[in-house]
């Protein structure tokens, strides 16, 4: 229990890693079952909070696209019925201490491109946009959300609106 509860110290903790930490520490699986059974009763152990914590803590600090969150929840030992119930609903829940965080995969992705261009405004040029398209797409956003998302950007900053240019992604075609 000692360790489970130091390893709970730092962050939240879904099941499977805790019975991987007490694993790793020889504990026989008889205790590591009771210690966890007895962690869950006492609410320090629930993978569909540890899994909405980690969509919130992503979208505040490093906004990702819902499949690359899920892959990251997979990682943690997050199991498949969480993850459905969570596709269900959206990935975070809203943020506590009143900010308000990104609930749409469109605003996650604005989100996403805003900490990357900081302030500055979006490059006119294609090969630029396709790079921060290419940015965009290894955070785990779809490609149609990518494309639009540039596109709002280019119109927002262009005078009057318009975007002249292309939006840097080819659509793919037949």
């Amino acid at each position: 229990m000692e360790i489970a509860v130091r390893f709970l110290g730092t962050r939240p903790r879904t099941r499977w890693e805790l019975d991987r930490r007490l694993r790793r520490a020889a504990a026989p699986p008889e205790v590591i079952a009771s210690t966890l059974d007895r962690l869950a009763t006492m609410g320090y152990v629930d993978d569909m909070a540890f899994a909405r914590w980690w969509a919130e803590q992503r979208d505040r600090h490093a906004p990702r696209g819902r499949r690359m969150v899920e892959a990251e929840l997979r990682q943690h030992g997050v199991p498949r019925e969480v993850l459905e119930e969570l596709r269900g609903g959206e990935l975070a829940e809203p943020a506590l201490d009143g900010e308000a965080l990104p609930g749409t995969e469109r605003e996650r992705a604005s989100a996403a491109l805003d900490r990357h261009l900081r302030g500055r405004p979006l490059p006119a040029d294609l090969q630029a946009r396709q790079r921060i398209g290419a940015f965009l797409m290894r955070r785990g956003f779809d490609p149609e959300t990518v494309r639009s998302t540039i596109r709002t950007a280019a119109a927002e900053s262009t005078p009057g609106g318009s975007t002249a240019e292309p939006d840097g992604l080819q659509d793919e075609g037949p």
